[in-house]
């Protein structure tokens, strides 16, 4: 029985980097091979991991539709091998990316596609980190049913705090399971928690809420597309995640 663990918050919060440190913190406690899995259009986790994506699910999109027909296979079996292309292998984890799909037209084939993906490919991962998207769009379209840890970003501001608070409530009416609910509240002043944090925790029912400050080492790793394994070992924002994937690994 594996772990999947998802991240959601809204866009520009640092997200992805938190992401790439939870894949970090799993690979160097040991508890390797991960399967990291971008679903974010925007495909940024494969920076923050240092790793090239040579094929996205979201490519699959317009060629399954006609590559299966002139190979004369099926498109669930043409689907498989084009999975199989996407996943790039690394030292510790391994990374498949959603991609933005090709031509017009909506993600909901591209979805299926990646939902296929984690299907197939979760069950023979221990753990899984999942970076979605701003919002629960991925979640409520069902691309996993449930998580074990779902684990929503915020940064310090009161609009930030109150998106955390609209994000459980549309958690709950779009029926995402989750065992359990972490709150991480990103770029605070000194590494403390704001003043209304205890209130979102409560309203939140959630399990576990962080305090992460504004870190230099981390912005410039950010900036400059930096992978987190340049990060020091010392890193207060490191320290912090790493303890929580140990103790959620428990």
């Amino acid at each position: 029985m594996n772990c999947i663990i998802a991240l959601s918050g809204k866009g520009g919060v640092g997200k992805t980097t938190l992401a790439g440190m939870f894949v970090r913190s799993l690979v160097e406690l040991g508890k390797k091979p991960v399967l990291a899995i971008d679903a974010d259009p925007n495909s940024c986790l494969a920076d923050m991991l240092g790793v090239k994506v040579r094929f996205t699910i979201g490519a699959a999109r317009e060629t399954v539709r006609d590559e299966s027909e002139a190979q004369k296979i099926s498109k669930q079996e043409l689907l498989r091998m084009k999975i199989s292309q996407g996943l790039v292998e690394s030292s510790g984890f391994d990374l498949i990316s959603m991609g933005r799909p090709e031509g017009p037209g909506c993600y909901c084939y591209a979805n299926n596609v990646l939902k296929l993906a984690i299907k197939e490919l979760s069950d023979q991962y221990k753990y899984v980190v999942l970076d979605n998207e701003a919002g629960l769009e991925n979640l409520s379209r069902r691309i996993v049913q449930t998580v074990n840890v779902l684990v929503l970003v915020s940064d310090a501001s009161n609009a930030g705090l109150n998106t955390l608070e609209r994000l459980y409530s549309l958690a709950s009416e779009m029926r995402i399971g989750y065992g359990k609910l972490v709150l991480l509240v990103n770029r605070t002043r000194n590494g403390e928690l704001p003043e209304a944090a205890q209130r979102v925790k409560e309203n939140t029912k959630a399990q576990k809420i962080l305090a992460l400050p504004y870190d230099e080492e981390i912005a410039l790793l950010a900036e400059h597309s930096k992978p987190v394994w340049d990060a020091s070992k010392d890193n207060e924002i490191y320290k912090t995640l790493r303890g929580l994937m140990a103790e959620i690994a428990e």
